[in-house]
Order: C-alpha cells, then sequence, then structure tokens
C-alpha cells in the first residue's frame, strides 16, 4: 500500500492522495477475498486504516482533508441524481409546443363539445402533493438549498462551486429541529410547489387561448393540489398544542393572502378583491400577533386573548373564498389586456383549489385515541380489533350514530378537553368556523384495524357538528390492516350512516402506507398487498352502487426505498405507487380517482427545492396523470412513456400470472416476518445501530431505561420505521427491500426471469432490489455484525505484537461477552446470506456496492475501534448513579457516547472543586483536590472528536443511499 509523503517539503496533506490510497487498498482486499473466503475484506481495511491511525500516518488534518473531499463527491453525485429523478434535463431540451400543457390541449379530439371535454378534465384535481414530516430531516436546511441550487444547474462546471461550498459545512442535521423549523421548511417546499403549479396553469391557459379564443377565460384550472400536515400531524405524539395547529393555520392563510397581493393587476376592476384582501391580511396578522407562540404551554389568560382575536376578527379576517372567487369572477370582466386576465384567472384557480390555505390540511391521528374518546359514552368491555367484540362494537356504535346530536363547541372547551381525538375534532371545528371552511378537510387515522374506528369517528365529527367538512379515511400500513382492509370498508359501507355520509362528501379516501408495511412484510410484497387492496376496493365500490363518488387514494411513503419511493426517476415512482392496472380498472367501473402522494421532510422537500425542480416535479406529475385519459392520441401515449417504448400496462403478464405472483409475494412476506421476529435482527437494528443517527426532526427521541442510557431494543416494534430504515442503511444491509426475494425467486426461476424481462410492473418493482443491492454488501455487514462478536477481538488479541493493544482487546471482548449478542447475530448473517445467494443466482446482474461507499463504512468502523480503545482506558471509580464502570464501557460499545461523555464529566471533572480554601467553621472533610485535564485531553476529548466523525459519515452514508429512512 502506498504511504503519504510526509516529508517537510510536502507537509500539507493531500487528501486526493490519501483517497486514492484507501481506494486501491480496497480493491485489492475485494480480490484477496475472492481467493481467501475466510477474509472479510472490509475489516482488513479497517484493520489497516487503524494501525495507520495509531502509527499517526493519518493525522486529524489528513482526516479533515478527506471528509471535505468526501463530503464534496457525495454531494456532487446526489445533485446530479436529483436533476435526473426529476427529468430536469429533459425539460431543459423541450420546445414550447412539446410541453404538457401544449401536448395535453392539442390532444383533445375537436369537434363539438371539446372545450367542455377540456373543462371536466383540468377542472377536477385528480392529484395532491402533500408535504408531510416526521423524523427525516437528515441534512441541514443549509446543505438542503444547496443540493438544491445545485440539481437547477444545467452544467457540472456550475454545480461544482455549490457543492464545494456546502462540503465546507457538516453533513449532520441542524442540532436543533423544532415544529417551527419543519413548518418553515414545508411552507418553502409549499411556495415553490404553488409557483410550479401557476406556471403549469398559465401554460395551460395560453395554449386554450390559442384554441379557445373566447371562451378560455371560463377555465377554473385545478388539476393539482397541495397540501401538508406539518403541524396537524398528532399520532404518536403529544408535544403540538391545539393553539400551535390554528397558529399554522393561520400562516397558511396569510400565505394564500399574501400571494393573491402579490399577483393581483393593479387596475381598477380589481380594487373589490384588493380591499377585501388587504382587511383580510390585516386581520389576520392581528390574530397571529397574540398567538400563543411554539415550546410552551401558553396560560389560560394568553388562550383568552388568542380565542377572542379569532373571533372579533373573524368577518373581517374572512372564513370561505366565495367572495374572493366571486370578487375575481367579477373582475375578469373588466380587464382589457390578456395578461392581466390570465394574471386573474390564475389567483381564481390557486383559491378555488386551496381555499383560503397555502396548502390544504391533513389532520392525523391513531385508531385507539378514537377508541379512547368515544369510550366514555360506550359501555362495552374489550378491544374494538378483538375479533370477539366485532359485533357488538359495530352495534352499538350503530346505535350511537341513530341518536347523536351536535353540540356547541367553544375555546373554552376546546382549552379543557383532555381526550386527544376529542380535541382534535373541536380543534378541525374551530379551524373550519374561524380560519378557513372553503372546503373539508382530510381526517386520517392510523392503525385503522376495523370498521369500527371509521364509525366511531363519523360519530365524533357529528358529535361536534362537521361530519360533511372531514373526509375521514383510513391508513391501512400494518400487516393486519393490508390483510383485514376490504372487511374494514366492508363493515362500515354495511351502515347506512356510512353509506350516507359518503354520498354526501363525494368521496372515498384511503391511506396507504409504506413504512411499516415495508419493514414488517418487505417493500416489494407490501407492493402487492396493496395493490390489490386497491383493486379490492373498486370491486367494493361498484358491489355497494359507490362508483358515482370519488375515489381518493393517498400513498405516504419518504424518498428512501425503505419507505416506499421508487428509486430510478419520478416517473418510476408515481407509476410504481399507482399501476396502470388499477388505474385502468377504476376507469372501467366509472370510478374517478384522486391520487396523492407525500414528499416527506428534507428528502422530498429538495424537489421542490428551487422553483426549477418544482416546475418539473410538476411536470412529471402532469405526465403521469394525464398520461391514459388522453387514450386514442397514440403519440401523446408515446411521448409520455418514452421511458418505457413499447410497454403495455393494461397487458401486464404479471397480471395473467396471478398464481406465480401470489406464490413469489408470499413467500417474500413469509421470509421477512421471520426475520423481523429473530432476536439477531433486534440485536442488529438495537445494539449501536440508533447511536449511528443523529436526531432528525421534532418527534420526541427514544425512551431511555431507568438506568440510563438507550434502552436495549428486543424487537423491531420498539423503533419506529424511519429509524428502522436508516439503520439498515448505516449498517450497510438493505434487508427490508431484499431478504425474501432469494427464497421466492427461487421456486420458479424461469418464470422470475421471464417476469423481469416481460413485465413493466414486476421489473420495475424489482429495480427497488436492485438499488438496494448497490448501496448494500454482506461483506460491509458482516464487518459490523463481527465487531459485536467478542471472538474476533480475542483472534485479534491472539494475533497482536504489542501488549498494550492485547489488553485492550481484552477488556472489549470480555464486554462485548456480557452483551451476550454474537450468538443470535451469526445466525441471523447465516439466513441473510442463505437468502442472498438464492437471490443472486436467479439475478446475476444485481448491483455491487460502490467502492466509496465501501470506503465510508470502512472509515467508520475504524473511528468507532478507535472510540472502543480508548474507552477501556477510563479511569476507575466509585459506582455513580448506579453506573458502574464496566456498565459504562458497555455503553461505550452501543456507541452511547454523549450520554457516556456526560456522565464522565461530572465523575472526572475539568474545573477545580469550587469548595477548596472556603472556610466552613469545621474542619475540612475530604475531597479530590485535582483536575482531570489530562484524562479530557488524552480520552474524553478524543473519543468525542471521533465520535462526531462517525455522525458525519453517517450523513455522508445517507447521502450516497439517496435518502434517510
Amino acid at each position: 500500500m502506498r504511504m503519504l509523503d510526509r516529508s517537510p517539503a510536502n507537509t500539507v496533506p493531500d487528501p486526493g492522495k490519501l483517497e486514492q490510497d484507501l481506494i486501491a487498498l480496497i480493491e485489492d482486499s475485494r480480490e484477496r477475498s475472492s481467493e481467501d473466503p475466510f477474509r472479510n475484506p472490509v475489516l482488513a481495511v479497517t484493520l489497516a486504516i487503524t494501525r495507520r491511525l495509531d502509527r499517526d500516518e493519518i493525522d486529524e488534518d489528513d482526516l479533515d482533508g478527506l471528509f471535505t473531499r468526501l463530503r464534496t463527491q457525495s454531494l456532487v453525485a446526489r445533485a446530479e441524481r436529483l436533476r435526473g429523478y426529476v427529468g430536469l434535463d429533459r425539460d431543459a431540451q423541450a420546445s414550447a409546443d412539446s410541453t404538457m400543457p401544449a401536448r395535453l390541449v392539442a390532444a383533445i379530439p375537436k369537434g363539438t363539445g371539446d372545450f367542455e371535454t377540456f373543462r371536466d378534465l383540468v377542472g377536477r384535481t385528480g392529484f395532491a402533493v402533500v408535504f408531510t414530516a416526521h423524523p427525516t430531516f437528515g441534512m441541514p436546511k443549509a446543505v438542503a438549498a444547496l443540493i438544491a441550487e445545485a440539481a437547477s444547474q444545467d452544467s457540472e462546471a456550475a454545480r461544482r462551486p455549490l457543492m464545494e461550498k456546502a462540503a465546507a459545512l457538516s453533513t449532520r442535521p441542524d442540532a436543533k429541529i423544532s415544529l417551527d423549523d419543519e413548518f418553515e421548511q414545508a411552507c418553502l417546499a409549499a411556495n415553490h410547489g404553488r409557483a410550479a403549479l401557476d406556471s403549469f396553469n398559465a401554460a395551460l391557459l395560453d395554449a386554450a387561448r390559442s384554441r379557445w379564443p373566447d371562451r378560455w377565460t371560463e377555465l377554473v384550472l385545478k388539476p393539482f393540489a397541495l397540501a401538508s400536515w406539518v403541524g396537524c400531524d398528532t399520532d404518536g405524539r403529544t408535544d403540538i398544542g391545539w393553539w400551535d395547529t390554528l397558529r399554522y393555520r393561520l400562516e397558511s392563510k396569510r400565505m394564500q393572502l399574501d400571494r393573491v397581493m402579490r399577483h393581483l393587476p393593479n387596475v381598477p376592476a380589481t380594487n373589490v378583491v384588493r380591499d377585501l384582501t388587504q382587511g383580510a391580511l390585516a386581520a389576520v396578522n392581528r390574530q397571529l400577533a397574540v398567538a400563543p407562540r411554539l415550546g410552551t404551554k401558553p396560560t389560560l389568560e394568553a388562550v383568552h386573548r388568542f380565542a377572542l382575536a379569532l373571533i372579533i376578527e373573524r368577518e373581517r379576517a374572512q372564513t370561505d373564498s366565495g367572495p374572493l372567487l366571486a370578487g375575481l369572477a367579477g373582475a375578469l370582466g373588466g380587464v382589457e389586456s390578456d395578461e392581466d386576465k390570465r394574471a386573474i384567472a390564475l389567483l381564481r384557480s390557486g383559491i378555488a383549489t386551496h381555499g383560503l390555505s397555502n396548502a390544504l390540511p391533513h389532520f392525523r391521528l391513531n385508531a385507539s385515541q378514537i377508541h379512547n374518546a368515544v369510550r366514555r359514552v360506550i359501555d362495552l368491555e374489550g378491544e374494538p380489533t378483538d375479533a370477539a367484540q366485532r359485533r357488538s362494537h359495530l352495534s352499538t356504535i350503530h346505535a350511537l350514530l341513530n341518536d347523536v346530536h351536535p353540540v356547541a363547541v367553544d375555546f373554552g372547551a376546546l382549552a379543557a378537553e383532555r381526550a386527544s381525538a376529542a380535541r382534535l375534532m373541536m380543534t378541525i371545528a374551530q379551524i373550519l368556523k374561524h380560519v378557513d371552511g372553503t372546503h373539508p378537510v382530510r381526517f386520517l387515522i392510523a392503525e385503522t384495524e376495523t370498521g369500527y374506528t371509521l364509525l366511531a369517528a363519523l360519530w365524533l365529527a357529528r358529535h361536534y357538528g362537521i361530519s360533511d367538512k372531514v373526509e375521514i379515511t383510513p391508513l391501512f400500513e400494518t400487516a393486519s390492516a393490508l390483510e383485514q382492509g376490504i372487511r374494514v370498508l366492508d363493515d362500515a359501507l354495511r351502515n347506512p350512516h356510512w353509506r350516507a355520509y359518503l354520498k354526501r362528501i363525494g368521496r372515498l379516501t384511503v391511506q396507504f402506507g409504506y413504512s411499516d408495511s415495508g419493514r414488517y412484510v418487505g417493500q416489494l410484497a407490501a407492493s402487492f398487498w396493496i395493490e390489490r387492496l386497491r383493486l379490492r376496493i373498486t370491486d367494493l365500490m361498484t358491489q355497494n352502487g359507490l362508483s358515482g363518488i370519488e375515489l381518493a387514494i393517498f400513498d405516504t411513503h419518504g424518498e428512501s426505498i425503505g419507505r416506499g419511493a421508487h428509486p430510478t426517476s419520478l416517473r418510476d415512482r408515481l407509476a410504481y405507487l399507482a399501476p396502470e392496472d388499477s388505474r385502468h380498472r377504476n376507469r372501467k367501473a366509472g370510478i374517478k380517482v384522486r391520487l396523492e402522494s407525500s414528499f416527506q421532510g428534507s428528502d422530498g422537500y429538495l424537489m421542490f427545492g428551487t422553483q426549477a425542480l418544482a416546475r418539473a416535479t410538476v411536470e412529471r406529475i402532469a405526465e403521469h396523470l394525464f398520461a391514459f385519459d388522453i387514450a386514442d392520441d397514440d403519440s401523446f401515449a408515446d411521448y409520455v412513456l418514452s421511458d418505457a417504448p413499447g410497454a403495455d400496462e393494461t397487458d401486464d403478464p404479471i397480471y395473467g400470472e396471478a398464481d406465480f405472483a401470489a406464490e413469489f409475494f408470499t413467500v417474500a412476506r413469509q421470509d421477512m416476518e421471520a426475520l423481523v421476529d429473530d432476536p439477531g435482527y433486534a440485536a442488529l437494528l438495537g445494539t449501536f445501530g440508533p447511536s449511528l443517527l443523529d436526531r432528525t426532526g421534532s418527534r420526541p427521541v427514544a425512551r431511555q431505561t431507568d438506568s440510563g442510557g438507550p434502552s436495549m431494543i428486543t424487537h423491531p416494534r420498539q423503533m419506529r420505521a424511519i429509524p428502522n430504515n436508516a439503520i439498515l442503511h448505516q449498517l450497510g444491509y438493505l434487508a427490508n427491500s431484499l431478504h425474501g426475494l432469494g427464497r421466492a425467486a427461487s421456486r420458479a426461476p424461469d418464470l422470475f426471469r421471464d417476469m423481469r424481462r416481460d413485465s413493466v410492473r414486476f421489473s420495475r418493482a424489482f429495480r427497488l432490489a436492485q438499488h438496494a443491492s448497490a448501496v448494500g454488501d454482506l461483506d460491509v455487514l458482516r464487518a459490523y455484525i463481527d465487531t459485536l462478536d467478542p471472538a474476533m477481538w480475542l483472534e485479534r488479541a491472539r494475533r497482536t505484537q504489542r501488549d498494550d493493544r492485547r489488553d485492550e482487546l481484552l477488556v472489549i471482548a470480555t464486554a462485548l461477552d456480557r452483551l451476550r449478542l454474537a450468538p443470535d447475530l451469526r445466525r441471523l448473517f447465516g439466513r441473510l446470506t442463505s437468502d442472498w445467494l438464492s437471490l443472486q443466482s436467479a439475478a446475476p446482474d444485481l448491483g455491487k456496492m460502490s467502492v466509496r461507499l465501501t470506503m465510508l463504512h470502512a472509515l467508520r468502523l475504524a473511528l468507532i475501534h478507535r472510540i472502543w480503545f480508548l474507552a477501556v482506558h477510563i479511569p476507575g471509580f466509585r459506582p455513580q448513579s448506579g453506573i458502574t464502570r464496566e456498565q459504562l464501557i458497555e455503553r461505550f460499545l452501543r456507541l452511547d457516547i454523549d450520554g457516556c461523555l456526560a456522565m464522565l464529566d461530572e465523575i472526572f471533572p475539568i474545573t477545580p472543586d469550587p469548595t477548596l480554601g472556603l472556610n466552613f467553621g469545621e474542619p475540612a472533610g475530604p475531597r479530590d483536590v485535582g483536575t482531570y485535564e489530562s484524562e479530557h485531553k488524552t480520552i474524553f476529548g478524543p473519543i468525542r472528536q471521533s465520535f462526531a466523525r462517525v455522525r458525519e459519515l453517517s450523513g455522508m452514508i445517507q447521502h450516497e443511499v439517496g435518502a434517510f429512512g
């Protein structure tokens, strides 16, 4: 291996040379391992890096330079992928008449009623972008902004300086991420999204004006909408006050009114609209001035002051978009220039779609919260999810619905309410009454596993008088919900109150989640079960005579394949979530479908990080939405499907081989469920996996044990889906997207290969596994597993020539032996390897982890080992807070570094005892008269610095994989 030149003439570290040295080392180690099956190439490189750190052949300056270089490469690659993902290069080359709006207008067959056909097509919202949060803010805001800006540049030369600027920053997320921070980022993405919708609608109007010059101003364009649940999602958290939610809705309202003021033409015809908007904006600002701020529970006096402002200013602030829409319609007839008419038409379209909100609100909570709220008025034993209690619960809630009467809601009742579901429903009632009642709001219910939940939510909505303004939406995400989802809906539809409710509101809304379903049954299997449920919902609506109402399908997922987002392109992602076969069956049944998709956290917001990115994203969504609505225009379909020429998804062979599909995904699901219950899998995820990650959102952190430190994970259900997925990324093997596919493919290998070749649907789904393979490596995973195996450390101790290192190795081996992780982890690795070999045999073209990503893992392992070597030198101390030195070292092995260092700062203070030299009137008792500068300088400080680098590398790995969690 080449050595860094340390001659006096070359004292400046050369990060490029160090990188090439490490790359050469990895390539050489991989080549040797092909000849030596007992050699782990990643651990071999880790050991080589450790030795060079020991000999000071790599010092802190070297690492600083190397990290900056590696960050630059990761960020440049991510910006380029983002640009390609949304298709910016293609849009840059498109001519004016080849854009989606122009082609859409041109595709309308000429003849009687052609304008009405177009008006109906673009006058209904067919797709909604939903900005969601969760703890997925895995990069700093400044870095995200630079990535988005770089991706918007049309040359590598223009992108690189921006990424070099970003590389000077940390990859670690912002130190404190509050709900306000998340809301601010969601608003930035939504503002770019609204501008992109206006741009798309403006192009539609221009094309319509050319074709229908006398009628184009009649158009009210609503093909796309924006929504957000940031600040409204209370599932699994209690830290969002109702006053916070109201404030966020007022902020959204202010942004919508600001938009009107910015874009309203300054002509006499718009004076009525301007006066109305200015008055509303001033009133909203007065309401916001007294709104309680985030972080502390407001006093009753503050709540009272806020409530009075909402009530007193209600009429001036406007609570329905009707007057504004009427004013804009009137203004259209009073302006002369087409430019002014277009500006007014765009404002009218934006308000017709979004009401008095910058983005429509989605509220969410858990099914158990609904059950608890209704339990106060229902006298039943047992849980609604208990099959033995099913009929009694359904019967009882039906009786309640027969005799429910609305009650008044005021802010005093809201302030006094303790049941979270009732409080949220009351909050919605007050928002509809005092902020914006233009459109019904979405009410999402997580973990819906019984029809009783939907009926109980309907009872609550009717109890508070808002049942016609709330879209009650079950979330089908757990394995049980995917199995029982159709029964849940069927039980609700058997109830006349639910059927009447759906007909009044005109829409059945369902939500599909990919995070929990993906991590419990595997991502590819989850896709199959979700699609099957979609098809069964279509049949159920037809059977119940509901084909005349709209079906809204909201797919919630993040940007990671671990949460169901397709990695190759936004087009593939949209088609993966809404396969053409299910869309075709809905059209055949006469059911109009509204598709919705989440864009989550800093990863998802990147696609709306600049106006250029947002416009490209909207263009891809438009292609997906309208591709098959103009079925007679072959050139239009070819344009949209140019990524898959000749593909016919309506005659996909996967649907003709129903037995193969059912068996393949059932086997994959069974194997993944068995993996989840494997104690080795919990050990893999929970030992030091959570400590590789910084906190990435406002949601409260994981529970602690009574004795301090992170609790030991004994089953994946004890952690949330996002860290579950993120840990798999960080450990170098994406089991939730790979495991089980090997055994499934081996059952019918020839048919498996045929489906990969001939089926658009199956091959698109399998590309998730191909991407997972390209960012995973069993050698990397084995290196982490061996790091937790005392046998590996004992073997190193047996072979080392250094007495001091032998002692360190023995201490680590002894501590690891106490954790008793190795047997379970070894069995787990065997399980994963066996399935991987079957998959590799069936699909030999699977990708391989890049050398650069492998290097990041090896570097981080070397730093983790370095931390452990330093930790064994912590001096002995008397037990503190029930923690012994041995237990503290075990916590170091689990990388609970921040907690351990905080304790060590107390045990070994760096400042002298402040009582020294003071006379307390008695003979002086025993004191520690010294300080511990040496321990802080030689042990604690280097541990802290190395751990910061460990987390920095986690950020780089996140960028290489492409998303957090």
